[in-house]
């Protein structure tokens, strides 16, 4: 289907059952309990890439360790790192505590998604989710949930990735927000519709209160719809971190040349792209589409060493700290065992 004008659909029709259904039906998640724009944002920046599920136990612990933004600005990145740990995805963490220092120094969390837009980690959808949710500003939200349901519910057949066809979605979800239905109940309606009925596959669509006008229903391209995006093709790296140790501690280096783990302290050591898996190696991790195949040296003294401006040496019980994430733990365990 092409686009229909937007002046031609009937957006109040749509937003009051929907606004119904989510009173009958939402689930009771602690996010939900309290609008207040901290633990909105919180929650939002949690729930990028991962599941709710997954996400309640940690926003639970945050929230109690971190009540408020003071609290969280006053914090040391650290911290913050450990409490994330195994929520993966590591640079929001560190964006959530620059964007806190930055609230606080300009007053609060905006209530607008434009000025949102403007902290570290805030996109046009978690702005978006923000300043509707806590703010009840009228406007939508566009993640992949809600555009699986609008391009179903339009039998929309487009590359809905391209910048003019996300524009139409967006201009969709916007029109359903311009109603007396409260944005914050809207938007976290049409978040609910995608988690919990309209799914990737076998959609609950007796449950849908859409069901009378989702085009994509009626012409029976459910499964049609979205259109299927090429995904990114994994890449293979071979990595060959060196451990160097003196005392209790050892040498780590800033990650500013490999693809994952951005600006991360890691064990220094080449890394180099490979068209094929390798035989040789210790163990294997995966980050989003990178898979890395990790043989480690390990040196048995660093007197000689040479330090570089980006390395440091670090207390081995303070790595977890420093870098939470599992590919270093995996490293120093392996290390261990092949010493035994």
């Amino acid at each position: 289907m092409s686009e229909t004008a937007l002046s031609n659909i009937n957006f109040h029709a749509l937003a009051q059952p929907l606004h119904d259904w989510y009173l009958l039906k939402k689930r009771q998640l602690p996010w939900r309990d309290n609008r207040a724009a901290y633990r909105i944002w919180i929650s939002e920046i949690m729930l990028q890439q991962t599941t709710v599920q997954a996400v309640i136990p940690y926003f639970e612990r945050f929230i109690i360790r971190f009540p408020d933004l003071q609290t969280l600005a006053n914090s040391d990145i650290e911290e913050v790192l450990q409490l994330w740990s195994g929520l993966g995805y590591y640079s929001r963490a560190r964006n959530l505590h620059k964007a806190a220092q930055l609230f606080v120094e300009n007053g609060g969390i905006p209530s607008t998604f434009q000025e949102l837009l403007k902290y570290p980690g805030l996109g046009d959808y978690t702005s978006r989710a923000i300043s509707s949710i806590a703010f009840d500003e009228k406007v939508g939200v566009l993640d992949g949930n809600v555009i699986r349901i609008l391009t179903r519910l339009l039998n929309y057949q487009q590359e809905w990735w391209k910048t003019e066809h996300k524009k139409y979605l967006q201009g969709v979800a916007d029109s359903l927000n311009q109603f007396e239905f409260p944005s914050s109940e809207i938007n976290q309606a049409l978040m609910e519709l995608g988690a919990t009925v309209c799914l990737p596959q076998s959609p609950l669509c007796n449950q849908c209160p859409w069901s009378d006008n989702c085009l994509a229903q009626s012409q029976k391209s459910i499964s049609e719809v979205p259109l299927k995006r090429k995904k990114t093709p994994n890449q293979i790296w071979y990595w060959q971190p060196e451990i160097y140790t003196q005392k209790n501690q050892v040498l780590l280096e800033k990650n500013t040349k490999l693809p994952f783990l951005k600006n991360q302290w890691l064990l220094p050591g080449k890394c180099s792209k490979q068209e094929d898996r390798p035989q040789n190696y210790d163990l294997k991790h995966f980050i989003t589409h990178y898979n890395i195949y990790v043989k480690i040296k390990r040196h048995e003294s660093a007197k000689a060493l040479r330090l570089y401006s980006n390395q440091q040496w670090f207390d081995i019980d303070e790595i977890k700290h420093v870098n939470p994430s599992s590919l270093l733990s995996k490293c120093f365990s392996n290390s261990a065992a092949k010493s035994k």
